[in-house]
C-alpha cells in the first residue's frame, strides 16, 4: 500500500474548484485522476453524439491540465464496479475519492463501486457535493421537507451563504514507470476518439470543450454589460447571443458551480443600478432552477421514469407517430417550431425559449406524450442533463411540480414576440428566407408561396388542438 489516492472523475472534468479532488490533494500529493468510459451510459439509447464528442474534448483538456500540474489522468473503459477497484488494487491505492451525483443510475453505480472497494479493503470517500452550491437537504421547508415548488425554494436558497471557489491542486506527483505498467495491466488505455466509441459529430459546440474554454466564456459573459448586464431582456430572443452558453460545461463540470456563482456575484456587486442588478439576479435565478431540479430528482428519483402528478400517468395522449416524426425533423409547418428543431438536429443545442415552444407544441398541440420529446432531446442535446431536461419537459407538459399546471404556448404569438423580424426562422428554415416576415411569424403562409418553397402545410390547427387538449385535461380532473 502506498500514499496514492485515486480520484474518480465523472461530471467534474476540471482541476480547479473541484471539492473531491481538493480533499484528495489535501491528503497527499500522490493523486491520480481516472475517468471510466461507462458502457452503461455510452451504450444507452439516450446518448447523443454531440455529448460524447464534448466529453472526449473535455477529457483531452483534462489530461493536459493534469500533465501541467505534474500528474496524470488515466482512462478506463468498462463497468466501473469492476474497473475502478481493479485499478486501485493494481496501483496499491490507499483510497478512492469521488464527488456525489443526484441521478438514479449514478447512485446505483456508486453503491456498486463502494461495495467492491469495501470488499477489497480499500478506503473510499464520497461525501463531496461538488455540482451543487447546496447539498440536497440543506435547503428545506419549515417542516423539514424538500421543496417541490421553485419560488419558495429560490427565496430560501438565495438567502444562504454560498461557498467560495477552490484553487486547482498544486504539485501533483506522476506515476512511476512501474505504476504506469501496473495501470496498463489493469486496462488503462489511450483516450479514444469519438469515432472509436461508435459516434460521429461535426456540428460544433456552443462553447469549446474543457476547463479553460469554459472559464474564458464565463468571464466574457459576466464582465459584459451586453451579456449578463442585459440578460433579463436578451435571453428570450433566440437570434440574439444573449445567454451564457455554459450549459454543457455545467453538465460535465468543465467549470465549477462555485466559480460560476462567484463570477455572477462579482457582476452583481459591479452593477450601478437596480435595473443592472436585476439582470444579474435573473441569471442567478436560472442557476437556482438548475439546483432545484437536481435536488428534486435526488429526493424524487421516480421522476426519471414518469410524471410527478399521478393523474398524468394514464393521460389519453394521441401519440400520432407521423406527427412525431414531423416534429423531430422540423417539418410541422409551424416556422418557429421547425427552426428550433432544425437548430437542435444540426448543432446539438437549442435556445431555451425555443425548448419551451417546441415542448408545448409537442404536448399541447400534437398531444404526444412528453416522454417522447424528453428522450429525443437527450438523444441530441450536447448539454443533455437528466434533471434539467426532465424538469423542463414536465414543466411544459404540466405534469410536474408547478402550482399553475396548465400552460399552453401559441407558436405564432411566441414568434411574433421573440423573433419579430423572423431572423431566427430565416436562419434555420432557409427555404423561407425570401418570404414576408408577417408570413413567417404568424405561420400563415399562402399555399402558392409554401408550395414554391417546398415547405409543408401545418400538420395540425393550433386552435382546434388547444380545445381538444383542454377537453382531455378536464376529463382527467387534473
Amino acid at each position: 500500500m502506498t500514499d496514492l489516492v485515486l480520484f474518480w472523475h465523472r461530471r467534474d472534468l476540471r482541476l480547479s474548484d473541484n471539492r473531491g479532488l481538493a480533499a484528495a490533494r489535501d491528503r497527499t500529493p500522490q493523486v491520480v485522476g481516472v475517468f471510466c468510459l461507462d458502457p452503461g451510459i455510452l451504450q444507452g439509447e439516450d446518448m447523443a453524439p454531440a455529448r460524447v464528442a464534448y466529453l472526449i474534448g473535455c477529457l483531452g483538456v483534462l489530461q493536459q491540465r493534469y500533465a501541467q500540474a505534474g500528474g496524470q489522468l488515466l482512462i478506463l473503459q468498462g463497468n466501473p464496479g469492476q474497473r475502478i477497484p481493479a485499478l486501485a488494487r493494481a496501483l496499491g491505492a490507499n483510497a478512492v475519492y469521488w464527488n456525489r451525483d443526484v441521478e438514479p443510475y449514478s447512485r446505483r453505480r456508486d453503491r456498486a463501486v463502494a461495495a467492491a472497494l469495501k470488499e477489497a479493503g480499500i478506503e473510499f470517500r464520497t461525501t463531496f457535493w461538488d455540482q451543487l452550491l447546496h447539498a440536497p437537504g440543506d435547503i428545506k421547508t419549515g417542516a423539514g421537507d424538500p421543496y417541490t415548488v421553485y419560488t419558495p425554494f429560490w427565496r430560501n436558497w438565495i438567502k444562504q451563504d454560498k461557498p467560495a471557489p477552490l484553487p486547482a491542486p498544486p504539485g501533483l506527483q506522476p506515476l512511476t514507470s512501474k505504476q504506469l505498467a501496473a495501470a496498463n495491466q489493469a486496462g488503462c488505455m489511450e483516450l479514444p476518439r469519438t469515432e472509436d466509441l461508435g459516434f460521429s459529430w461535426s456540428g460544433g459546440f456552443p462553447v469549446e470543450p474543457g476547463e479553460l474554454a469554459a472559464q474564458e466564456r464565463l468571464q466574457e459573459f459576466c464582465q459584459s454589460d451586453q451579456a449578463i448586464g442585459a440578460y433579463a431582456e436578451q435571453r428570450n430572443f433566440p437570434f440574439v447571443d444573449g445567454t451564457s452558453r455554459l450549459s454543457a460545461a455545467l453538465k460535465f463540470g468543465a467549470v465549477g458551480i462555485r466559480t460560476v456563482w462567484a463570477a455572477a456575484a462579482a457582476a452583481y456587486q459591479r452593477s450601478r443600478s437596480d435595473e443592472a442588478r436585476g439582470h444579474v439576479q435573473t441569471w442567478q435565478q436560472e442557476l437556482a432552477w438548475r439546483e432545484f431540479y437536481q435536488q428534486v430528482l435526488y429526493f424524487f428519483p421516480e421522476l426519471a421514469d414518469g410524471p410527478y402528478r399521478p393523474q398524468w400517468r394514464d393521460f389519453p395522449w394521441v401519440n400520432n407517430e407521423d406527427h412525431f416524426v414531423a416534429w423531430c425533423e422540423g417539418r410541422t409547418g409551424y416556422p418557429i417550431v421547425d427552426a428550433a428543431m432544425r437548430q437542435l438536429n444540426q448543432t446539438g443545442w437549442m435556445h431555451n425559449r425555443c425548448r419551451m415552444i417546441v415542448a408545448s407544441f409537442l404536448t399541447k398541440d400534437l398531444i404526444i406524450n412528453w416522454q417522447w420529446g424528453e428522450k429525443y432531446f437527450m438523444q441530441h442535446l450536447v448539454d443533455g442533463d437528466l434533471a434539467a431536461n426532465n424538469g423542463g419537459w414536465q414543466w411544459s407538459a404540466s405534469s410536474g411540480m408547478d402550482p399553475k399546471p396548465l400552460r399552453i404556448f401559441n407558436p405564432a404569438s411566441q414568434a411574433q414576440k421573440f423573433d419579430p423580424e423572423a431572423e431566427y426562422i430565416r436562419q434555420w428554415v432557409p427555404e423561407l428566407r425570401s418570404l414576408d416576415t408577417s408570413y413567417l411569424v404568424t405561420g400563415k403562409i399562402p399555399a402558392p408561396e409554401r408550395e414554391r418553397a417546398g415547405y409543408p402545410a401545418p400538420i395540425v390547427d393550433h386552435k382546434i388542438q388547444q380545445a381538444l387538449f383542454k377537453d382531455k385535461y378536464k376529463g382527467q380532473k387534473i
